[in-house]
């Protein structure tokens, strides 16, 4: 009997484990295996997913690279899968840009892993610079560079760098442009302080705000006759 009892605390203390395990776990699914958890940016990029959907995105730039491929789904996001994979669906192309031929050749493995070569193209380059030559009207702009920390000299760098970044391809950007910023919630405020108040200046809304802030144009509108196949 006391064996009995045993066996059923501890079953049940193994399914209360699990249960809390389930629900603290934030998966794709079934855009991306469900074993891969993203957190606190799950909410921000099924969001994100059904904006690119939503306006047929065909351009997509990320400043940041993913460094360690959807392994890192929980702690650095792993965007440049994400919407790598994306793009291989939707016929549309992601230009991911990094200072750190570290973070690129690690990047490159998991793009080639992935079998995304003809869907993401890596830039090592500064970031600005980059921006600044592009040529294309840009679809989604995802600023995540230049590594913030609890340096206060290194938050503030960060984010005039994400400022500057925004104003280097401001003139690619189009009324129905999404913009998502990384690192927001942190002490400080986060990656984007500066380039969100410059954009809340101009014309542009925030349309979620969590972990990552998405904002849009306020003329932002969808014109479903322009879709049509």
């Amino acid at each position: 009997m006391i064996g009995l009892i045993t066996f059923l605390i501890l079953t049940a203390g193994g399914l209360i484990f699990l249960i809390i395990k389930l629900k603290k776990h934030k998966s794709l699914y079934p855009f991306i295996p469900f074993r891969y958890d993203f957190r606190k940016r799950r909410d921000t990029f099924l969001r994100i997913l059904k904006l690119l959907d939503d306006t047929k995105s065909k351009i997509i730039i990320e400043t940041g690279t993913s460094r360690k491929g959807l392994k890192g789904s929980k702690s650095n996001g792993a965007a440049t899968i994400v919407f790598g994979k994306w793009a291989k669906l939707n016929k549309a192309h992601v230009y991911s840009v990094d200072i750190s031929m570290e973070s690129i050749v690690a990047c490159e493995a998991e793009v080639k892993k992935q079998n995304l070569m003809q869907n993401i193209t890596i830039h090592h380059s500064d970031s600005i610079e980059f921006l600044k030559n592009f040529k294309q009207k840009v679809d989604f702009l995802y600023l995540d560079s230049y590594d913030y920390s609890l340096d206060k000299e290194v938050q503030i760098a960060s984010q005039k760098h994400h400022l500057n970044e925004f104003k280097a391809i401001e003139n690619k950007l189009h009324k129905n442009s999404i913009i998502m910023i990384d690192d927001c919630d942190l002490s400080g405020g986060g990656k984007g302080k500066l380039v969100i108040e410059y954009m809340l200046q101009k014309d542009w809304i925030i349309d979620m705000e969590k972990y990552q802030v998405i904002l849009l144009n306020k003329h932002f509108k969808l014109d479903l006759n322009s879709y049509q196949q």
